[in-house]
């Protein structure tokens, strides 16, 4: 247990104070008191570990299933003890720019708070860190945590997002950019630089694992910022539905990254269908003008015996001549339609 314990203390008044090195004798402390709550945090725990913590704290079976298999949505449910919310912190790698998601999940109940996270990139840390230097917000209890880290999480959703959008100002220049000039982004240095399109088509699908994050929370949170939910004191529905606003904010900016790439692929695609007519154009234009001297070629190429022009001097110069001025008319008409 001791592995996957990240964190345990009990705070009064809303400052940490020392207690039992147990977190059954601190849960026990915390509820004896009534002013006090127990915050624990776990990190990836297994079936057998977590079995002692959910004993303890009267966990629903399905929670703690769901705690444990992670893989779930963003949600919330309420249980007759306990609330259990599920978070889904983004990570975006700009070098690789790949959108990745843990989970984060909070059991929240009369005098305690239990966290759970799968992956590295949980805010946890820095939210304890957070509420411990302000304890007017620590001190309204197990409310205050989750209020912090929904609060953190979804505004990093909105950094996120700003991030996504100016790497998509980028790919956006390169795609608008004439042909042969250079877009002034540094090109990555990879062994092989994906076509245009395959890149949109990557950018749209970490647009979605995004969206996948920031989506399904919306009706928790609104929730959240509704009265009546157990577990959840009644003058924190302003700061949650800040943070419901904040929310709609992040899914109003991948919908418009989503709808935004879509025009830009449509463009591309666009782009690439005029430029293969042009090439098109290009190709049949040169054949034509190929046509001209092979079909007068042919002619004379042929064995009769009575040929017009066979006996003259300068029947030769006067044919070079002759598909030279034909060239030369075609090439002129081809240039002006803008066919070469």
């Amino acid at each position: 247990m001791r592995a996957v314990i990240v964190d345990c203390a009990i705070y009064r008044e809303g400052r940490r104070t020392d207690g039992p090195s147990d977190f059954s004798d601190a849960l026990a402390e915390a509820r004896a008191t009534g002013d006090a709550f127990l915050w624990i945090g776990l990190h990836e725990p297994t079936e057998e570990e977590f079995a002692l913590v959910s004993s303890e704290f009267g966990l629903h079976p399905l929670a703690v299933e769901d705690a444990l298999r992670a893989h779930q949505r963003p949600k919330l449910e309420v249980y007759e003890d306990s609330l259990f919310a599920v978070l889904k912190p983004v990570l975006y790698e700009p070098e690789s720019d790949t959108v990745t998601t843990d989970e984060l999940m909070l059991f929240v109940g009369d005098s305690f708070v239990v966290t759970v996270r799968h992956g590295e990139s949980s805010p946890l840390a820095a939210v304890r860190h957070r509420l411990e230097a302000d304890p007017e917000v620590l001190r309204h209890g197990p409310t205050s945590v989750l209020y912090a880290v929904s609060d953190a999480v979804v505004d990093h959703y909105l950094e996120v997002g700003v991030e996504l959008q100016t790497d998509l100002e980028e790919l956006e220049a390169e795609v608008f950019a004439p042909v042969g000039e250079p877009t002034g982004a540094p090109a990555k240095s990879t062994p092989r630089v994906p076509s245009t399109a395959a890149r949109i088509y990557t950018f749209k699908r970490q647009v979605l694992e995004f969206r996948r994050a920031t989506g399904p929370l919306t009706q928790p949170m609104l929730r959240l910022s509704s009265p009546g939910l157990p577990f959840v004191v009644e003058h924190a529905q302003p700061f949650f539905r800040d943070v419901s606003d904040h929310l709609t904010r992040a899914n109003e900016q991948v919908d418009g990254l989503d709808r935004l790439l879509s025009d830009i692929l449509s463009a591309h695609l666009a782009q690439m269908g005029v430029r293969q007519n042009d090439d098109m154009r290009k190709i049949s234009a040169w054949a034509a003008m190929a046509a001209v001297p092979t079909m007068v070629a042919g002619i004379y190429g042929m064995n009769f015996e009575h040929m017009p022009e066979l006996t003259w001097t300068w029947s030769y110069p006067a044919v070079i001549l002759f598909m030279a001025v034909c060239e030369f008319g075609l090439y002129r008409q081809f240039k002006r339609r803008g066919w070469l």
